[in-house]
């Protein structure tokens, strides 16, 4: 166990003392998220339909794009995609064309033309953002799945049993955009933009059909009986109610555009809201555009001699998790780095009531964002997140304790009806918008409770706040966690890859709130990670699993999911285990490899379409979990 002990020691002193070295002057760390290729394409598409000219950002992000074709001529989401994935390849295929850097004739051109074709086509693309971007760019028809829905339903009121701030958050800066889109038939082709119809397998006629039959099934019925319904029920003439409707959309953009320009800090929105502007008239070179091509711009982030496009940079995300990993690696709360990203984060905590305020009218602003630009749109991970770094600093400073204060008040009234957290927006769990015949919906429609926010919330409360079961909401989140183990003893985990992700959670909440190491469900959950232990003593899952929904091996080991698993072990076990030492050693060994595994996207957005590979994950979670084996065992 010594010889364990100085290599935890020694490791915490490289990863301390290289983090305090990369930290900025303003306080916060700068790391890439990095989101595929998918907002790279989509930046070049947009740009040379527009005319931007913007070549050496065009160029880089083309470069990028090629280098990850893989040999089959496909791109992937993830290293072990099966098959590949055929709507990031489209995606890839139309940028590089767009980009005039590649070629129809261009040997990976032709190959990813044969893989595209050899998958269906266009017609079999089921990515709704893919679908999105090439009707608007006048590759296709708008597909049934968005046009079927009218815009008249965001003027349905709040009473109706379904009407818009029922989807997430998430979903309406993407679907509204969309929406305009589509009730316009809106599409744009430029000198710049390629004929895709050579990718066509079969008549889109035939497409529309299939997509017309999918659409007629049961539940899809019942929504749409639902939308008649609330549209049966608006008082005017339909010309005087479709103009209110397109108003009230427009308006929606516009009243959530941030002051860098972008709409609620994410690029695909922002992509999407931009097309929207034009379908609505406005001049390519308004302000509103022109902002916002200067926010897409500003998201570049650069690393490994590669320039990509992030979603919503993690920069708060980042500074948070840093800042309180670096405090549990022993760095005293009043070191000058814990200050300098104390006030940072400070300056960064909202004020203003926004969309979470619908569904929770009467709390006060207090949460923190993901990315430095949100001001809008908090999330209860990043507040949780905020609050650990802030905690040391609460007790003497005033600023800092009123700060503690609105957090944890905004946390708590956050919780669900069920007694689980979600992420966004409060008790934003209709299940009937999961019947959208639209592919992922059930996913990104709605913000239910979650196994992996629920624990993380338990988690700060319990060890942070010093609640306890004893509190009735603690009990309430606990009974929640219990209530969604799966029979095998995971949990499912939303925002991470994936039951290994929601499992640290859980155990890490459940510990914190109060329930005993030897509890049933805790052992459960242990047991579990223990037998998916690698041979080489680390953890490792597929991207896929959020997919298929059951644990799925990697059959290789990851820095953020190894330090995950032994993570929830420390929070279980009273003294370390021959497994939990092997795998500490696998993790000092993995933060220092570059192999692919170190790249590996252990951060979930979309099933099937988005993950994420947070640049930052092979500092945070390896310190957090090596530091809090040394606090536990080390004395």
């Amino acid at each position: 166990m010594d010889d364990v002990i100085s290599k935890i020691d020694a490791e915490i002193l490289r990863l301390t003392t290289s983090l305090i070295r990369q930290q900025q002057p303003d306080g916060s760390w700068h790391f890439c998220f990095e989101n595929g290729i998918v907002i790279d394409a989509y930046v070049i598409i947009l740009f040379r339909t527009l005319d931007i000219r913007n070549e050496d950002l065009i160029r880089q992000l083309h470069d990028r794009i090629l280098a990850a074709q893989q040999p089959d001529g496909c791109w992937k989401w993830y290293a072990d995609e099966e098959g590949g994935n055929l709507s990031a390849s489209v995606e890839a295929y139309y940028a590089l064309l767009f980009s005039g850097y590649s070629h129809s004739a261009d040997e990976p051109i032709q190959l990813a033309k044969r893989y595209i074709r050899s998958k269906g086509g266009l017609g079999k693309v089921t990515s709704i953002l893919t679908k999105a971007l090439l009707a608007a760019t006048g590759q296709r028809k708008w597909p049934t799945s968005i046009s079927s829905i009218p815009l008249e339903i965001l003027l349905f009121p709040a009473y109706f049993p379904l009407n818009f701030f029922d989807f997430s958050g998430y979903s309406r800066v993407h679907l509204t955009p969309t929406l305009i889109m589509a009730d316009r038939k809106f599409s744009i082709k430029t000198a710049y933009t390629p004929d895709l119809s050579d990718l066509i397998v079969r008549s889109m006629g035939q497409e529309e059909l299939d997509q017309r039959q999918n659409f007629d099934h049961r539940e899809n019925q019942k929504l749409q009986d639902n939308i008649q319904a609330g549209l049966n029920r608006l008082i005017g003439t339909p010309r005087f109610i479709h103009e209110a409707a397109t108003a009230k959309a427009e308006q929606f953009m516009l009243s959530r555009i941030e002051s860098d320009g972008s709409l609620y800090s994410y690029a695909s929105s922002t992509i999407l809201m931009i097309f929207a502007l034009l379908a609505l008239g406005y001049d390519q070179q308004h302000p509103h555009i022109t902002h916002a091509i200067e926010a897409l711009t500003a998201m570049q982030c650069r690393s490994d001699h590669q320039t990509t496009i992030q979603n919503s940079p993690s920069t708060i995300w980042d500074t948070a998790l840093l800042a309180y990993a670096l405090q549990e690696a022993g760095i005293a709360g009043n070191h000058a780095a814990i200050r300098r990203a104390a006030d940072y984060l400070l300056a960064k905590q909202q004020h203003k009531k926004a969309d979470w305020s619908i569904h929770n009218p009467d709390t006060l602003p207090g949460g923190w964002g993901f990315s430095e630009t949100n001001t809008i749109n908090p999330d209860v991970d990043d507040t949780t997140a905020a609050l650990r770094a802030i905690k040391n600093l609460s007790h003497a400073d005033p600023s800092f304790q009123d700060s503690w204060n609105r957090g944890l008040n905004w946390i708590l009234s956050m919780q669900n009806n069920d007694g689980g957290w979600p992420a966004f927006e409060k008790n934003t769990d209709n299940k009937m918008l999961t019947w959208v015949a639209i592919d992922g919906a059930k996913s990104a429609a709605i913000d239910p409770s979650g196994a992996d926010l629920t624990g993380r919330t338990l988690e700060y409360l319990g060890n942070f706040a010093g609640l306890t079961i004893r509190h009735d909401f603690i009990k309430r989140g606990t009974q929640w966690l219990i209530s969604h183990q799966e029979k095998d003893g995971s949990w499912y985990g939303r925002w991470g890859i994936c039951y290994i992700y929601g499992t640290w959670a859980a155990i890490t909440g459940l510990r914190a709130a109060g329930l005993p190491a030897n509890h049933k469900t805790v052992q459960k959950g242990a047991d579990w990670l223990l037998s998916i232990q690698n041979e080489d003593g680390g953890w490792g899952e597929s991207c896929s699993s959020d997919r298929l929904l059951r644990y799925m091996p990697l059959g290789e080991s990851t820095p953020s999911q190894t330090a995950w698993a032994l993570d929830a072990l420390i929070a279980v076990q009273p003294q370390p285990t021959a497994a939990m030492d092997k795998g500490i050693r696998r993790l000092i060994d993995s933060v220092e490899e570059n192999k692919w595994t170190a790249v590996y996207p252990t951060g979930a957005g979309l099933p099937g379409y988005f993950y994420s590979h947070y640049h930052s994950y092979k500092y945070i979670w390896p310190l957090l979990a090596l530091s809090h084996y040394r606090l536990k065992y080390g004395s």
